[in-house]
């Protein structure tokens, strides 16, 4: 994995020793550095997403673009991934524009929802989303902007059917 999350600093031209100390911090930050020595085979589909959060951020990118990161993986793991990735978020900072179908998990991880339209792909809506950090899925404010949000995606749906 060292290798994997340092290729990315490999093309940008820095040092080898530093390379393997920032994929080391980042290996450290998605809480796999004991893994460093690994392959991506030989991970679990929540670990190798891990991976690819560290390699994205330790080129230092400006924003964070995850299309769909979670989609592909079981209800816990994506629970325990969307919980990491605020932590993460939590010491990093950085701007991440995440793309997800899942109302819950675009309540739940984000500051503003965007919804779009279909075909061509428009913005009909964005919901600032207010609710305190860490947010609970269970509680009467985030079903409310959850069933909000999900009321302009349906209507958005079925506006665009032929």
């Amino acid at each position: 994995m060292l290798d994997n999350i340092a290729f990315g600093l490999e093309m940008k031209g820095m040092e080898k020793q530093r390379r393997r100390e920032k994929a080391l911090e980042f290996l450290e930050l998605v809480g796999l550095v004991d893994f460093a020595k690994n392959y991506p085979f030989e991970l679990s589909g929540g670990m190798r997403q891990r991976v690819a959060v560290a390699r994205a951020l330790a080129i230092d990118p400006q924003i964070l673009l995850m299309d769909e990161p979670f989609g592909a993986l079981d209800a816990q793991t994506r629970n325990m991934l969307q919980r990491e990735l605020l932590d993460i978020w939590e010491k990093t900072k950085k701007t991440v524009i995440f793309v997800t179908h899942s109302v819950d998990e675009a309540v739940f991880l984000s500051d503003r929802v965007v919804v779009l339209t279909a075909r061509p792909g428009t913005i009909k809506d964005m919901v600032q989303i207010d609710l305190p950090r860490p947010r609970d899925r269970t509680g009467a404010e985030f079903a409310r902007i959850r069933r909000y949000v999900l009321d302009h995606v349906e209507k958005t749906a079925f506006s665009s059917k032929v």
